[in-house]
């Protein structure tokens, strides 16, 4: 180092200068040898280069890519971090550059692998550490932002997971010569990497190469054990979670973690816990969500099963999926998506059980099967109960392979077929293998989908379609006969339908004809419709006899005929049968459907009455949800009005051409005067519990639709005068029940809010229900910010911004 101190005088100071540092390295050999005075002195050097005025000359620069790299490193990232006035930052992140760009960062770190046991190692790691992981934090905090392209965060991370490959790559040549080495800096590097939100970016250069050479390599898979084995404990999750979601399948998993779970209790805590009771979503978008899940459920599951140290782990964790499946509070205060991923973690579980370990555990099985099941039917939400009957069904088919098993009726969509497939992954249908003649057509009839049993026919029916060839069938065939066209033909009726509403009374009360029974439900609507006078005559009477009427016979649309001759009596004769029916609902020895039924004659009532009649034609109720139709124009006048407007339809120029507009039909809302006598009766009496009717026990379901009924009835009675005194209840009755446990009942408080929000004028509200408003929002911003469920926060966030709405409507009219 005497050769820096001479290196001034001379033509070329800086070559000279650079030479003599150049040759005292040479002379010292392994820039590793050099002791701590000349390092200091050589570090003292480069950061005065680094962070000078003036530009290092190009013999200068050599210096920071041929010395000592940490050396070198560490004066560039302290120039960059902390710059001084004057420095110009093009010549110093040029070197930094090329610092990295010439593998000189995978030196360092080797450089660090080799002499973990030298003392002060640990230090110099601690040093580095941060500043390799965080260079890109530096160099844009240094320059705001104005720095390379190489230091953006999606560049610079594969970068450095090439160097960490390079690094590992002489660890494998180094164990293979026998020399000793060590991984722990390049697992600190990658657990911090990994803590800091960069797994993707490192990942996705380390698992492809690494995953190849694992293959057939022992030696590449004891480093890639070391690897994660020596990562610190604090950033032990981030990188499990980064090779679980990086690992193309439950395979590769399991050559590059090995055992981690069965050595480390933090990975295992991870693994078994957290990541399976704990989360349930790794991805912000909605449509991959998904599919990701499913594959991270299936890696992870997958990898527990490939080992026989880790399947009683495996067994483990489907026994404590299953106490949570089996929580009552858990399917009370989960989200539906938290829900959604145990229960394929539980049918993921099964695929991967041996018979056995289903025989070991089979009564544990079952006991969580009961209990779980009761918990998800008793739920209101459809999502929950189908999801219970599916994992209760696949439980059963597990348990009870040789007898009966469970059967539900559910819908049957893509996200339930791709659930029963989950629990098929182990041994897939579509391949079999060859079986011999005297089994084979039992085994193909076993192997057969499970399409044709929801069908109703055995494979052996299926197979009887068919005539075998040389059978006389095929002599005695009629198809050469044209069939007769039977299109027009109707079904001769045995019965007529009845001409009179009292005829109709008799026979449903008393009459034993199941024909004429028959054909008095379908005709009674359209008889109250037809003859209201009659009707109100008897409207109580015909409300009662179809509040009990039961299926005599299979009569196809019974549920639905009934319920629009209800309306149909609801809507002719409103108040008595109104006060009837609410009355009723909180009568005792009536069933949970016959409650439900009298909400939803109430609701479709209201929605047909509130809507306008065109023509003075009363409008049926033709569908299950009423809403606006227009009736069609008679007959003597659609004609002229048609060739009037084509006419002026051809001879008018347009230069742009707007959607047409068709005249709706206008009426006075006959709901107006009638609204308090469907809404105040129902709010009365919730909370007084009967021998058989308890709405705020074990009747939350429904509690759920009598509130989602309160929310259509206040949207509805929009515009009418008791409007205020509606809201003003309303708001009562949602916050004395604001926190309910069940997320169906949460979901229709919040529609109410919103109905009062939209229907009570702005003005009343502001003056006669201010307190009740400001008591709803405190609730409705805790609701965005703590509910569980998904479908609450949004009605809530949509709640919120109404009320916004709505004070912005206040300030900009003119007092």
């Amino acid at each position: 180092m005497a050769a820096e101190r001479r290196a001034a005088p001379g033509s070329c100071p800086a070559a000279e200068a650079a030479g003599a540092v150049r040759a005292a390295l040479e002379a010292a050999g392994d820039p590793a040898a050099l002791g701590e005075r000349e390092r200091a002195r050589l570090g003292s050097l480069l950061r005065s280069l680094a962070a000078g005025p003036e530009e290092p000359a190009g013999p200068w620069r050599s210096l920071f890519l041929e010395g000592p790299p940490d050396l070198a490193f560490c004066a560039l990232s302290d120039a960059v971090a902390a710059p001084r006035p004057g420095w110009r930052p093009a010549a110093v992140l040029e070197v930094l550059e090329q610092f990295l760009r010439r593998g000189r960062l995978s030196a360092l770190i080797w450089e660090l692998c080799e002499q973990h046991a030298q003392p002060g190692s640990a230090e110099r790691r601690d040093a580095l550490l941060g500043r390799i992981v965080c260079l890109p934090d530096l160099v844009g905090n240094g320059l705001l932002g104005q720095g390379p392209a190489v230091f953006f965060p999606q560049h610079y991370f594969p970068l450095l997971g090439g160097a960490l490959l390079q690094v590992l790559h002489n660890v494998s040549g180094s164990l293979r010569d026998g020399l000793d080495c060590s991984v722990s800096f390049v697992s600190q590097i990658l657990g911090k990497v990994c803590v800091h939100g960069r797994q993707k970016e490192i990942l996705s250069v380390l698992v492809p190469q690494i995953t190849d050479l694992t293959k057939s390599d022992c030696i590449w898979q004891r480093i890639c054990w070391r690897l994660v084995e020596c990562v610190p404990d604090r950033w032990m999750e981030a990188v499990v979670l980064g090779f679980v979601q990086n690992a193309p399948g439950a395979d590769v998993l399991s050559r590059l973690l090995g055992n981690l779970v069965v050595k480390n209790k933090k990975a295992q805590f991870v693994v078994t816990q957290k990541m399976l009771l704990l989360q349930y979503g790794y991805t912000l978008k909605q449509d991959l969500w998904f599919s990701l899940q499913t594959a991270v459920l299936q890696n992870i599951l997958g990898y527990l099963s490939l080992d026989s140290l880790r399947r009683a782990l495996l067994i483990k964790v489907l026994q404590e999926l299953l106490e949570t499946w089996g929580s009552s509070s858990a399917v009370k205060h989960s989200p539906v998506e938290q829900q959604q991923y145990i229960s394929k973690a539980i049918l993921i579980c099964l695929s991967h059980l041996k018979e056995s370990e289903i025989e070991s555990c089979r009564q544990e099985l079952l006991t969580s099967m009961m209990e779980g099941v009761k918990c998800h039917l008793d739920s209101s939400l459809p999502q929950i109960r189908r999801l219970g009957m599916i994992v209760a069904e696949s439980i059963s088919s597990k348990i009870n392979t040789d007898g009966p098993v469970l059967k539900f009726q559910y819908e049957e969509d893509d996200e339930a077929r791709e659930l029963k497939s989950l629990l098929l992954q182990a041994s897939p249908l579509g391949v079999l293998p060859d079986l011999p003649d005297s089994n084979r057509n039992e085994n193909a009839e076993a192997a057969l989908p499970a399409v044709l049993e929801s069908n109703g026919k055995s494979p052996t029916e299926t197979t009887h379609v068919m005539p075998d060839e040389g059978s006389d069938a095929e002599l005695d065939s009629d198809d050469d006969l044209v069939p007769y066209d039977m299109s027009e033909d109707k079904e001769l009726k045995k019965t007529k339908a009845p001409v009179y509403i009292r005829d109709c009374i008799e026979v449903l009360t008393g009459s034993e004809d199941l024909d004429k029974w028959e054909e008095a439900v379908k005709a009674l609507e359209s008889l109250v419709r037809k003859n209201p006078a009659a009707a109100r005559e008897v409207s109580v009477e015909l409300a009662k006899i179809l509040l009990h009427l039961e299926e005599k016979t299979c009569l196809e649309g019974f549920a639905e005929l009934r319920q629009k001759a209800q309306v149909a009596v609801l809507t002719t004769d409103p108040i008595p049968v109104a006060q009837y029916l609410t009355s009723q609902f909180y009568s005792l020895n009536y069933s949970l459907r016959q409650r439900m039924d009298i909400l939803d004659v109430l609701v479709l009532a209201a929605q047909e009455l509130s809507c306008p009649k065109a023509h003075g034609k009363t409008k049926h109720s033709g569908a299950q949800n009423p809403c606006i139709q227009l009736l069609p124009e008679s007959d003597s006048s659609k004609d002229w009005r048609r060739i009037v407007d084509e006419r002026i339809k051809s001879k008018t120029r347009r230069f742009a051409k707007g959607q047409s507009e068709v005249e709706r039909p206008s009426g006075p809302n006959e709901f107006s005067s009638l609204a308090g006598h469907f809404f105040f009766p129902l709010i009365q009496n919730f909370d007084r519990p009967l021998a058989t009717f308890d709405l705020l026990g074990e009747d939350h379901f429904v509690l759920g639709r009598l509130v989602h009924t309160l929310a259509v009835l206040m949207y509805l009675a929009v515009n009418t005068m008791a409007v205020t005194a509606m809201g003003k209840a309303l708001l009562e009755f949602v916050w004395a029940l604001r926190f309910h446990t069940d997320s169906y009942v949460r979901q229709g408080l919040l529609s109410c809010v919103s109905s009062v929000l939209l229907s009570v004028p702005a003005e009343r509200l502001l003056q006669d229900v201010t307190e009740e408003l400001l008591e709803t929002r405190l609730w409705l911003e805790d609701v965005v910010e703590k509910d569980p469920d998904g479908d609450c926060r949004r009605l809530a966030l949509q709640n919120l911004l109404l009320m916004e709405n709505l004070k912005k409507k206040l300030e900009t009219v003119p007092s």
